[in-house]
C-alpha cells in the first residue's frame, strides 16, 4: 500500500496530461484507505469514510475541470490553463484535496479518528501531489488564492484555540501552514516549497515525539516529563519553530513570505496574515506548557500509563528535530 501511495504521487509529479495527474491522485487516495481503516476502530471507520468522500468530490471536480479545459482549448496540458473557468474549478478541487479553508471541514475530523503514523502520512505526504499540481498550473486568479490563503491562516488559527484533542490541533496547525503557502504561490513559487518542506520537517518531528509518548490529548502530556525527559525539553522548540519564532528555523518561511507580499503591495493581507499567526502561537504556546510547565500530579488525574521501556526507532525524530 505504501508502495502505491508513493506510485500514485509519483505519477502526478512526472504527468503534463491531465488525465495521468488526475489517475495519481486516484491512486493515492485509493492506497492511504485501507492504511486508515486497519485498526477498524468505529471511529477509523468513520474518519476514513468522511475522507474518501471529500477526496472523491475533489478527484471529480478536477476531472469536470480538465475535462472543460480540454472542451475549450482542444489539448490536455498541465501548462496551458489559459481560461479563467477551467483554472478556478481546478484550484478550488485542490483546495478541497489538501484542505484549504472553507474547504477545510473534513481535516480536524478525519485526523482525529486516525493514529499518530497515518496522521502524520496524511498531513505530510498527502499535500505532495495536489501541491505539485497547483505549482504547475500556476493560477492566474490571484483574488481566489488570497481570499483561500487568507481564510486558512484565519480559521486555522481560531479553529485550534479552544481543542484538547492534539491531533486536531495538527490538523488547524496544518491548515494554517497550508494557508500560507498558498498566499505566496502566485508571487514566489519556489518560496511556497520552501515553506511546504520546513513544514513537513517540523511535522514529522511533532507527530513522532507524540508517538513516543503515545499521547493524544493535551493532559497526557503532562506525564511526558517523567517518561522522556530529553523529548519533553526539545518539543517546545519544535512547536516554537512551527508557530514561528525567530531564531528558530520556522520564522525564516513566514519571514521571507510577510516580506514577499509587502513587496507586491499587499501590505494589509501581510498584517492580517502575521496576527493570525500570533492565534496559531497560542496554541503551540499551550501544549508546551503542558508538556514541561506541569509536573503530573498537578493536572487532572488520567489513567497513568505504564513506564515500559519503548521499542521505537527514535533515529529519524532525532534527524528531524
Amino acid at each position: 500500500l505504501l508502495f502505491a501511495m508513493g506510485l500514485g504521487t509519483t505519477i502526478t509529479f512526472a504527468s503534463s496530461h491531465w488525465l495521468l495527474a488526475w489517475m495519481g491522485l486516484e491512486i493515492n487516495t485509493l492506497a492511504i484507505l485501507p492504511l486508515m481503516c486497519q485498526s477498524h476502530h468505529p471511529r477509523a471507520v468513520e474518519a476514513t469514510i468522511k475522507y474518501f468522500l471529500t477526496q472523491a468530490t475533489a478527484a471529480a471536480m478536477l476531472l469536470f475541470a480538465s475535462i472543460t479545459n480540454a472542451w475549450i482549448t482542444g489539448q490536455w496540458n498541465l501548462e496551458f490553463m489559459s481560461y479563467s473557468l477551467p483554472t478556478t474549478l481546478v484550484t478550488v478541487a485542490l483546495a478541497l484535496k489538501i484542505g484549504l479553508a472553507p474547504l477545510h471541514a473534513w481535516m480536524p475530523e478525519v485526523l482525529q479518528g486516525l493514529d499518530l503514523t497515518t496522521g502524520l502520512i496524511l498531513s505530510t505526504w498527502q499535500k505532495l501531489a495536489p501541491f505539485c499540481l497547483l505549482l504547475q498550473i500556476n493560477p492566474s486568479n490571484t483574488s481566489l488564492l488570497l481570499i483561500l490563503g487568507l481564510a486558512s491562516t484565519l480559521v486555522g488559527g481560531w479553529g485550534g484555540l479552544n481543542q484538547n484533542q492534539l491531533r486536531k490541533i495538527l490538523a488547524y496547525s496544518s491548515i494554517a501552514h497550508l494557508g500560507w503557502m498558498i498566499l505566496v504561490l502566485q508571487f514566489f513559487p519556489s518560496l511556497t516549497l520552501l515553506t511546504l518542506l520546513m513544514y513537513f520537517v517540523m511535522t514529522f518531528s511533532l507527530f513522532i515525539s507524540f508517538k513516543v509518548n503515545n499521547s493524544t490529548t493535551i493532559n497526557s502530556l503532562s506525564m511526558s516529563w517523567s517518561k522522556t525527559p530529553i523529548i519533553s525539553s526539545m518539543v517546545p522548540f519544535i512547536l516554537l519553530s512551527l508557530g514561528g519564532l525567530p531564531p528558530l528555523s520556522g520564522f525564516m518561511p513566514k519571514w521571507l513570505i510577510l516580506q514577499e507580499l509587502t513587496k507586491q503591495s499587499l501590505a494589509p493581507l501581510a498584517t492580517l496574515a502575521a496576527l493570525s499567526a500570533l492565534l496559531s502561537l497560542y496554541f503551540y504556546l499551550r501544549i508546551s506548557y503542558a508538556m514541561t510547565l506541569t509536573m503530573s500530579p498537578n493536572t487532572f488525574l488520567n489513567a497513568l500509563p505504564w513506564r515500559l521501556p519503548s521499542n521505537q526507532h527514535t533515529l529519524p525524530l532525532a534527524i528531524t528535530t
